[in-house]
């Protein structure tokens, strides 16, 4: 793998590359990385691997014309074939008058923010191992856990560089942690299983293995004996690890190709509120230590901060540079990239900001809900909104958390779910997408 400078310099040299060859623009991403992960179950090492790759990917422009093409073999007879292959295929393929770079008075230049997205550190495989081993022992010293399904740790570094023929070469690198585990709790037929896992980017970040371990067997403990429940139309809140989703589901939507196809169910709603005057959405690409913290997007373009709803209203798409060229709008710093392929986008730290109400008062008033932990399914329209997934979690009766339920179906649509929602003050930031406890009023719900 190589450093952040080589990369840079490789990723250019391909760009001077292609357009020797006859291309009229072109862009390259060299993408590398090494991760570390080990994993144990029932107190003995069950597998440790390491892995290093590198990846260099370059689209060419002819006219209209565009073509991309990647390899993992950077040698100079690879590369040279890689240019000469993809100027070929250029000039065979068919025009499409918005498939552009990104404009260069948008390309990101200057001093880098500091993100401290690379910690420098490098823990060894032996003291993975032991962490992973403390992990599952904290899970398994419940007396009610009865079984594992392990615990691990990884590691990891990314160098990332890209070079376009605007005569930007800039890179970055960034390191990952992760410790999870998942455990069993009960016997026969009234045995569940739960998890809890933790990502950041600094190794000292890292929830400890004690933390971890306990929380998956206090969650696994708690789904025991699930009961019932009737079917009605009911506030349904969603616990914070899955609260996200929904999140989720309105970056999916606001994605400036989906706009361009019509294929978004937030179409036509640029100017109306869709949430209510309480909820704002923030991306955030430069907070410090954010798992997906960049100083610029996949084509060069400086990433901001932005809300992405204010005060329940849509500011715009996520947009790349063909998107917004087939809209007639700006770039937003979304587009995202590997290194194969087209740009897509993408948001980075997301996060919807926490209200005013503890959980515990945002339900005070339910007399009967459901507070949601687990969804399964994928059950979304894009187009329409329209949304159901199976669930599971704990009853609410008169304003407190009763008993846990399973085998349940909440259903609604997404435009409707979103003017009815409401946010707790519990937010943290411990995912990509962060949300505090949310409520909706009026779902359906289908149990027994």
């Amino acid at each position: 793998m190589l450093d952040v400078r080589d990369a840079e310099a490789r990723a250019a040299a391909l760009i001077d590359s292609a357009l020797k060859a006859g291309a009229d623009a072109a862009d390259a991403l060299y993408a590398g990385d090494a991760s570390t992960a080990v994993q144990v179950r029932l107190g003995d090492l069950e597998d440790v691997m390491r892995a290093e790759g590198e990846e260099i990917g370059l689209r060419v422009f002819v006219g209209q014309r565009t073509a991309s093409v990647s390899s993992s073999d950077l040698s100079t007879d690879a590369l040279a074939a890689l240019v000469e292959r993809a100027v070929a295929m250029a000039r065979e393929a068919p025009e499409d008058p918005h498939s552009v770079l990104a404009p260069k008075d948008r390309l990101w230049c200057g001093e880098a923010p500091d993100l401290e997205a690379d910690d420098g550190a490098d823990p060894d495989p032996v003291g993975l191992k032991a962490r992973a081993l403390e992990t599952e022992d904290a899970a398994r010293a419940h007396s009610q856990v009865t079984n594992s399904e392990g615990a691990g740790i990884s590691t990891g570094r990314t160098v990332i560089a890209l070079a376009t023929s605007a005569g930007f070469a800039h890179g970055y690198t960034a390191s990952g942690y992760s410790g999870w585990a998942s455990v069993i709790a009960g016997e026969g037929g009234d045995m569940q299983r739960d998890h809890a896992s933790h990502s950041v980017r600094h190794f000292a970040d890292l929830d400890a293995p004690q933390a971890i371990g306990a929380l998956a067997a206090a969650r696994a403990v708690d789904r025991l004996n699930p009961g019932k429940l009737a079917s009605g139309t009911m506030p349904v809140l969603f616990d914070p690890r899955i609260a996200g989703g929904l999140i989720g589901h309105l970056l999916a939507a606001m994605s400036g190709p989906g706009i361009a196809r019509k294929s978004s169910f937030l179409l036509g709603r640029e100017d109306e509120p869709v949430f209510p005057e309480a909820i704002t959405i923030v991306d955030d690409p430069h907070r410090r230590r954010g798992l997906k913290s960049k100083p610029f997007d996949g084509e060069g373009v400086s990433t901001t901060h932005r809300a992405l709803v204010d005060r329940g209203r849509l500011t715009g798409w996520l947009l790349n540079a063909a998107s917004a060229h087939q809209l007639g709008l700006a770039v937003t710093g979304h587009a995202t990239r590997g290194a194969g392929g087209a740009p897509g986008v993408g948001a980075t730290n997301v996060h919807l900001e926490p209200g005013a109400a503890t959980p515990a008062e945002l339900m005070a008033d339910v007399k009967r809900g459901v507070y949601v932990t687990e969804l399964i399914g994928q059950g979304l329209n894009p187009v329409t909104g329209d949304y159901s997934r199976g669930a599971s979690g704990f009853l609410i009766e008169n304003g407190a958390v009763a008993g846990p339920v399973a085998e349940i179906t909440i259903a609604g649509n997404l435009i409707d779910m979103y003017r009815n929602l409401a946010a707790a003050n519990d937010l943290e930031f411990r995912r990509t997408v962060n949300a505090p406890t949310l409520r909706i009023d009026g779902m359906t719900v289908a149990g027994a």
